[in-house]
């Protein structure tokens, strides 16, 4: 008896990518998962809305569906990607076509050195305007080397055949022909598969979709900075509220505990502020802070203590042994929403 074909699949912790999973197998190929960590794709949505580690996500389903999973961290190549796409951008910061590119690329060489036949992706034709329109579904072909070997079983049946339909190594009569939007059709093979506990679809898992933080990211490159961009400062646009104070002073506020944790986490060699004898966030300020600014960051700083409605609040300024204190009044929400980003 001949050997089954193996592919490599894309495992997001979505629908869709779970579905093509069990799709390829009940097409008749052994499947292999691949999960990439790019860190603007951190958590997701469980269909109680319940947010989780969406490799934890793709852990747990990779483990019901009994198919072997590795994650790849791909971090240190998406921030330069992202920074400066090929393919430019969707409707906010998110180089989709370019990501897709180097996630196919990983996989590729994964197939490549492991022996597999394809890879394979839980994409449809249509659903998103940009990266998977057909013109588009092509270009990601070439430009990830992958050609005919590249499979998308969710929509095989409106694209061409790939080189493992012709062959036989899948039965192109079990794959499917999705198209568009909407996603009745995946609830429902999500059923009949008994498929649970995959992320919430359409979640925007990815920051770069989101405007807030697409927002944060443009400012944040558009201005002189400290140091090159890092995976830290990307991680950082998550965090807090963010207000832009000069060219060159970036205010954090922290809205929580955990987030006033996080920015003490990242104050070395930066200013770290707080109310003296208020309750209320830790504020980490990014930039050298030139003399006319100590007022306007402590006015700001004590807006969101408990302080915010006294004539004036101290606000001490730690960096290392370096102390200083300023007092001042708290903000109006005029002069908030002015340097809000």
């Amino acid at each position: 008896m001949a050997a089954k074909a193996k592919g490599i699949g894309l495992l997001s912790g979505g629908l869709d990518s779970a579905l093509a999973c069990l799709v390829v197998r009940e097409a008749g190929a052994e499947i292999e998962c691949l999960h990439f960590h790019t860190g603007f794709c951190v958590t997701g949505r469980n269909r109680s809305g319940r947010h989780q580690s969406l490799s934890d996500i793709a852990c747990a389903l990779a483990q019901r569906m009994g198919a072997p999973l590795d994650i790849l961290d791909i971090s240190a190549e998406c921030l330069p990607m992202v920074l400066e796409p090929k393919h430019g951008y969707g409707k906010n910061m998110n180089p989709c076509v370019d990501c897709r590119v180097l996630m196919l690329r990983k996989a590729r060489e994964r197939m490549e050195a492991g022996g597999a036949d394809f890879v394979f992706t839980g994409e449809v034709a249509g659903q998103r305007l940009k990266s998977q329109v057909k013109k588009t579904l092509a270009l990601i072909e070439r430009e990830s080397g992958l050609g005919n070997r590249l499979l998308r079983p969710l929509s095989a049946r409106l694209l061409p055949p790939t080189e493992v339909e012709w062959r036989g190594l899948v039965d192109r009569n079990r794959l499917l022909g999705l198209s568009g939007r909407g996603r009745k059709p995946q609830y429902a093979l999500a059923e009949r598969y008994g498929l649970t506990g995959y992320g919430q679809p359409g979640g925007g898992y990815c920051s770069l979709t989101d405007q807030t933080y697409s927002r944060r990211l443009r400012d944040a490159v558009s201005f002189p900075l400290e140091k090159p961009f890092s995976s830290e400062d990307a991680f950082m646009l998550k965090v807090g509220r963010h207000f832009r104070l000069s060219p060159t002073v970036r205010l954090i506020i922290g809205r929580n505990a955990a987030e006033n944790d996080i920015l003490a986490g990242c104050s070395s060699g930066r200013w770290l502020a707080a109310a003296v004898a208020y309750t209320g966030p830790q504020a980490l300020v990014i930039g050298e802070i030139s003399d006319p600014y100590w007022d306007l960051i402590a006015s700001v700083v004590a807006r969101y203590g408990d302080g915010k409605k006294e004539g004036s609040v101290d606000i001490e300024f730690a960096r290392g042994k370096d102390r200083r204190t300023v007092a001042a009044s708290p903000a109006s929400q005029s002069l908030l929403d002015a340097h809000r980003i």
